[in-house]
């Protein structure tokens, strides 16, 4: 069957768990309608996927959990959502189930789907190269094929006989190779000779919870031996910025209290000398931005103690770029400070940050790697990601078809 022609109108389910997941996914749902002109899209989603037509069955939110503890709290209600999910989801018969991240849910979704004989795709490979690598052995029983963001994550998968496909990153095709600093100000009314501290303490509530106050409270130090220093907050999704709106009610009001943002992450960035964040995409995005960056992380601490004691983290470094530097040959030392768990406290976060500012070379070498890091994440690949992907999943559609 060519992928641009049904016997009737297909069904096309995409299961997304959180922000960036919507993102992905109405991309996805763009390029995927270019080859099924008259598909029905299905599924989880988002406000962005539900913009392009899509029908979502479930609130996204309901998979926006990080961690063993938060998902062991929330587990009776996620294995029923998930039963109610796959029967229906098998009376729908999909030609294709496509889970987008969020790997604790999806790939119990998945597994089930295909062993049930409907075709599965994840897109966005589970960190595979951080935990133990015989998971992707458990991905491969879930996916007929996994859409990898990385160059280094379909070699790991090949080792193990499952079919994955690298198409790049969707934002390594949203941000400039050469970055605007000076519009950026412009479009956040800030002004071009200050020196500017982007702070991203997360993108969950819990993940604020956990950090937002710390991260703050670095912030604070920084202004304190930063003279007119001007600090951006921008906010992930309405309740991050009610929880941060409390956190920095106590604090100044005059014209060095920072400023909270509704979204606005990428000019937030773009606009600053250094960023402050939590370890997670974040850490990507203001790569791409070419920001020098501090980057901390606390998970709860049960989520840390049964991850040491299963000795499933087979990786010492946490920050994405990092991650690349070390797979692209940049070095084993890490590009980007990390400060995780114990370490990550308002005063190791300040005095990293600091040093930034102060170490204008330093400052300079970072730029270089992240613009050599953001040519290797678009190396060798024509077209937009969303398009890549969508051109993968026709592939492996008409091939299932061509075998009956």
């Amino acid at each position: 069957m060519p992928a641009t022609e049904t016997d009737q109108a297909p069904i096309i389910a995409l299961l997304a768990g959180e922000d960036s997941g919507d993102q992905l996914g109405a991309d996805l749902i763009i390029a995927l309608r270019q080859r099924y002109p008259h598909a029905r899209f299905i599924g989880i989603g988002g406000a962005r996927m539900q913009a392009q037509g899509f029908e979502s069955w479930y609130d996204i939110r309901e998979l926006s959990l990080f961690g063993f503890s938060e998902v062991i709290s929330h587990l009776p209600r996620l294995l029923r959502l998930r039963k109610a999910l796959v029967a229906r989801l098998l009376q729908a018969k999909p030609i294709v189930v496509i889970g987008i991240d969020a790997p604790d849910f999806n790939l119990g979704v998945e597994q089930r789907l295909k062993q049930a004989g409907l075709l599965t795709v994840h897109y966005v490979s589970p960190s595979v190269w951080a935990w133990r690598e015989k998971r992707a052995e458990k991905i491969g029983r879930s996916a007929d094929r996994v859409l990898c963001l990385f160059p280094m994550e379909p070699p790991i998968y090949a080792k193990h006989g499952i079919d994955a496909r690298f198409v790049g990153h969707p934002l390594a095709d949203r941000f400039a190779l050469v970055s605007d600093r000076v519009g950026a100000r412009d479009a956040l009314q800030l002004p071009q000779q200050a020196p500017v501290l982007a702070v991203l303490p997360g993108s969950r509530p819990s993940e604020v919870a956990r950090l937002g106050q710390t991260f703050i409270d670095a912030a604070s130090r920084v202004a304190a031996a930063l003279p007119g220093l001007r600090i951006v907050i921008p906010a992930a999704n309405p309740q991050v910025h009610a929880r941060l709106k409390e956190l920095l009610d106590n604090g100044p009001r005059d014209e060095a209290a920072p400023l909270l943002l509704d979204g606005h992450a990428h000019e937030a960035m773009l606009a600053a000398d250094v960023v402050l964040l939590a370890s997670g995409t974040a850490t990507l995005e203001a790569m791409l931005a070419k920001r020098p960056m501090v980057v901390g992380y606390r998970v709860a601490p049960l989520s840390y103690r049964i991850a040491r004691a299963m000795k499933m983290l087979k990786t010492d470094v946490y920050a994405l770029p990092n991650i690349l530097a070390r797979a692209s040959g940049l070095g084993g030392d890490l590009l980007v400070p990390e400060l995780m768990q114990d370490d990550c406290t308002a005063g190791n976060l300040a005095n990293a940050t600091l040093a930034l500012f102060r170490d204008s070379e330093r400052r300079g070498a970072i730029v270089a790697a992240f613009e050599q890091l953001h040519q290797s994440l678009r190396s060798g690949l024509e077209g937009h990601a969303g398009d890549r992907a969508a051109a993968a999943i026709a592939e492996l559609i008409d091939e299932k078809h061509a075998g009956g």
